[in-house]
């Protein structure tokens, strides 16, 4: 069975918004993406999402009875997951048409739980007592470590960013649109080394929604799910095999492209979860476009900006676009944009894209093959 991505949509705007709860933004990026599918709730058997609200409660606010429920919480990776787990419930005849949603009230906080850490837990026994708090100190471990054994420059990380902005400064709902340099980038706020504030990913509120169904059921251009692949490494970064490169990145990769038959010539398009500059650097080298120590230079040669040969990222990313805490949702988003003709910043003729999702800090990680044909 084929299975295909029928709609998809964000919620009316992303970034600042104190006037929608949690709950909301789920609600209203449900209901974009259901007419953007041509459906109704009644169309809907199957429903998924992470965190609170859970897919329980927005199978009751929408008043679904569903057949089949997804709620797995591997962090901003979740949502590709979701299409994993999807397509198989669809190709098992445990549902038949399945709406993945996202809402969250990142910076305004409107419905948001309570941020909290167990002191029993593995990061508040071995993380936290040696200053190790949240995804800024986080992420350092890797990226100070990448720097060292690669000699990743700091010009070279800020290059990230400034490629990104390229990309936002043709899209109009991106948070920040106005072009930077690498000057810039190394002007802007030390948060954490070696980290400036350009290199961090924006805290914003927002919302996608996917109907996941089979071709059959489409009732308007899909987008095909050619392969996929899931996996995960450790649930904190002191603890991953090797600082420099993702585990979880390199395994779902290799499943996503063998399932989908492709090559790496094959791919016109690419997205990669950035919560921090170096993440999209690891993602170029462990799904193999470039070589070990090689992602920061390919950036820097304007490869992966407008006009490039390898699009990266091509709604400004969670760099300069959104990043609501969860960011998967908006890459896969973008992916169905450009497989459609409908991005903001169009590329010309893409037929494969490639989406690739980021948990926690390196802990999960999932990999989409998506096109807007069959081969």
């Amino acid at each position: 069975m084929t299975v295909v991505i029928a709609g998809a949509a964000e919620t009316d705007e992303v970034g600042r918004l104190p006037g929608h709860s949690t709950m909301q933004l789920h609600l209203e990026a449900a209901r974009n993406a259901l007419a953007d599918a041509g459906m109704t709730v009644h169309d809907i058997d199957g429903v998924a999402t992470v965190g609170t609200p859970g897919p329980i409660q927005i199978a009751h606010a929408l008043g679904i009875t569903p057949a089949w429920l997804d709620g797995t919480g591997v962090g901003g990776s979740s949502f590709l997951f979701h299409v994993r787990h999807a397509a198989a419930a669809i190709r098992a005849g445990l549902c038949r048409t399945v709406l993945i949603t996202h809402g969250e009230s990142g910076r305004s906080r409107v419905g948001a739980g309570r941020f909290g850490l167990g002191a029993d837990s593995l990061l508040g026994q071995f993380e936290l007592p040696y200053g190790v708090v949240g995804p800024p100190t986080s992420f350092t471990i890797t990226a100070l470590r990448y720097m060292k054994e690669t000699g990743l420059t700091h010009e070279q990380l800020a290059e990230v960013a400034v490629a990104q902005r390229r990309w936002a400064h043709l899209n109009p709902r991106a948070m920040y649109r106005d072009l930077i340099t690498v000057e810039d980038v190394l002007a802007s706020r030390m948060v954490a080394y070696p980290f400036h504030l350009l290199e961090c990913c924006l805290v914003t509120d927002g919302g996608g929604a996917l109907v996941v169904t089979s071709e059959e059921r489409a009732r308007r251009s899909p987008v095909y799910l050619l392969g996929s692949g899931e996996s995960a490494e450790s649930p904190i970064i002191s603890q991953m095999e090797d600082f420099t490169t993702s585990k979880g990145f390199r395994l779902s990769g290799e499943a996503a492209f063998a399932e989908a038959k492709i090559t790496h010539e094959d791919v016109d398009h690419l997205m990669v979860y950035d919560a921090f500059a170096h993440v999209p650097l690891y993602g170029l080298e462990d799904l193999g476009f470039v070589g070990r120590g090689e992602a920061g230079a390919f950036v820097a040669e304007g490869h992966t900006s407008p006009g490039g040969r390898l699009p990266l990222n091509t709604n400004g990313g969670g760099l300069s676009y959104t990043h609501t805490g969860m960011y998967g949702m908006f890459a896969i988003q973008e992916s169905v944009r450009q497989l459609r003709g409908e991005a903001a910043a169009q590329v010309p003729d893409v037929e494969v894209s490639v989406v690739l999702g980021n948990g926690g800090m390196f802990a999960s990680a999932a990999t989409l093959v998506l096109a807007n044909r069959l081969p």
